[in-house]
């Protein structure tokens, strides 16, 4: 029997290698509403029907509100109900807006958009969003891009393959033009960031590995005004010190990277704001290896990098007026023969030394190097690191917040306004003294786990902060338990989120380097 090598596998799958945001469902906006295919309305009251949809005649109007009154309709957000084969339209679909659908917010109409998105998908016809009255239709839009994204591209006879072409999603109503004009100039980026970052999470690990991912990052920002992209390979790592990242990635075939995109938009500042992400291709423990069940999900161990770089993404193609850096530290855990051992000793970028007793802590470990790094090249404003770092943030948590940790109360404050914008929500857990002592080693700097029972995240927090500057200011995020959903969730569909491209998007359009730098309070 021949077997084929890792590359060999991956080579099969090139000619799929087009993103299937390539053939996201195409955003339309129109000051016609539509007469046929379907129409989606969404109401906060039955007076509603006419304002959104007025072309609607008086009897399609009446046997609308006749089936809403029937099915005693209660207008809130998540109901509908579809009409079909009524008016002319294949199907008329209302959407509840409650309380008040001329006032939602830029989060509930994204929400919005995306059960727009959700109610249509089967539909072979183009649909349309009857907008009229809503505040900022382009947000509507951006839920619809997010609720119709699917990863299909090894599924065969499927939509992402050249002869299938999604069908249209109109935004249709008054105000079309300035709704156009504001998608342009950030609402048609930060979908794209976000389904760059999805489309990473997706992908099998046989065809998505450090190379790789860096390969994506250099075709996707090609091009992109005031972006550079930087790949250092072993060599350029071990040069730099990197111990810790090779360290992870040297039992593995598939040699680790770090990338390194920086974009300064149009009037930014000189010191730019770093993130940082964990970009584990597929995580199985090495030699402190994992239990089987559900391993298959540490091929999405490399959302937090996925997410660093959709933001940039977002920024640079949006033309934004700030300066960011994305640091991804890539590598595969793997249990080889030349693989890490617990007990081993390993020296960072910044000359610090880790005692490595678990090399599944693997993820605390290159984003050492690449926290330090970004400290030491770039003098940031801030750090913010994003990583699948610890099941026991989920275990804390659950799947409705990510964990955020911080030394500076100033630049938490700016984390958690952005989440509560975007709907990616955050905890700030403590980043209490005492985990200094509990990560004590008798031989190193520092130790990657605590011995003792302990606050697992928190400790991993740590860990990574004390590769920081004490005076930069500084945050981790821990987005283990949000990454990835088995069911679909208000903003995306099941499996990977891309969480965290919304909120660094926002984080960085509105990022104050002054207040960032207020000191948390104390016991924190």
């Amino acid at each position: 029997m021949r077997f084929l090598t890792a590359a060999a596998v991956a080579a099969l799958f090139a000619t799929a290698a087009l993103p299937p945001t390539a053939q996201a469902r195409p955003i339309r906006f129109s000051a016609e509403i539509p007469t046929s295919g379907v129409l989606v309305v969404p109401a906060a009251g039955e007076t509603d029907l006419a304002l959104r949809a007025p072309g609607l005649d008086a009897t399609t109007r009446a046997a609308v509100s006749r089936g809403l009154a029937a099915a005693k309709f209660d207008y809130k957000a998540g109901s509908s109900l579809t009409f079909r084969s009524l008016g002319g339209y294949d199907e008329i679909v209302v959407l509840g807006a409650a309380p008040a659908a001329g006032q939602l917010s830029a989060l509930e109409l994204r929400k919005l958009g995306v059960a727009a998105a959700r109610t249509t998908a089967q539909a072979s016809s183009p649909a349309a969003l009857a907008s009229t009255g809503l505040p900022a239709p382009d947000e509507a839009a951006l839920g619809v891009a997010l609720g119709a994204y699917a990863f299909d591209l090894y599924k065969s006879g499927s939509r992402s393959e050249a002869s299938a072409q999604p069908t249209p999603f109109v935004i249709a109503g008054s105000g079309a033009t300035a709704a156009q004009a504001a998608w342009s100039r950030r609402g048609g980026a930060l979908a794209e960031g976000v389904g760059f970052a999805r489309d990473l999470i997706a992908e099998p690990p046989n065809v998505l590995y450090p190379e790789v991912f860096a390969e994506r990052t250099r075709a996707a920002f090609k091009g992109v005004s005031g972006t550079t992209v930087e790949v250092l390979d072993v060599a350029a790592m071990e040069k730099l010190g990197m111990g810790a990242i090779l360290s992870v990635g040297q039992g593995s075939v598939r040699p680790p990277r770090m990338v390194i995109v920086t974009y300064k938009g149009p009037g930014a500042p000189d010191r730019p704001l770093a993130i940082t992400g964990k970009g584990i291709t597929f995580d199985t423990g090495g030699i402190s290896i994992k239990p089987g069940a559900n391993m298959w999900k540490m091929k999405g161990d490399m959302a937090g990098a996925a997410a660093a770089m959709g933001a940039v993404l977002s920024l640079a193609k949006s033309n934004a007026p700030v300066h960011v850096v994305a640091v991804a530290a890539l590598a595969e855990n793997m249990p080889g023969g030349s693989a890490a051992r617990p007990g081993d000793v390993v020296r960072a970028h910044n000359g610090r030394t880790i005692e490595r007793l678990n090399t599944d802590a693997e993820g605390r470990i290159v984003l050492a190097d690449a926290t330090a790094y970004a400290q030491s090249r770039f003098k940031p404003a801030a750090i913010v690191n994003v990583a699948t770092l610890t099941g026991a943030v989920g275990s804390a948590l659950g799947d409705e917040y990510a964990g955020l940790f911080s030394r500076h109360d100033g630049l938490a404050a700016q984390v958690e306004a952005a989440a509560n914008a975007t709907g990616e929500s955050v905890w700030r857990l403590p980043m209490h003294p005492s985990y200094a002592k509990d990560v004590d080693s008798p031989v190193a700097d520092i130790r990657d786990i605590s011995l003792a029972p302990s606050a697992g995240a928190g400790i991993g927090a740590h860990v990574i902060g004390y590769f920081a500057d004490p005076t930069t200011p500084w945050a981790h995020l821990d987005i283990a338990g949000v990454s990835w959903a088995d069911s679909d969730r208000p903003l995306g569909p099941k499996g990977g989120q891309g969480f965290g491209v919304m909120l660094l998007d926002e984080l960085a359009r509105n990022f104050d380097s002054t207040r960032a730098a207020e000191p948390a309070r104390a016991g924190d």
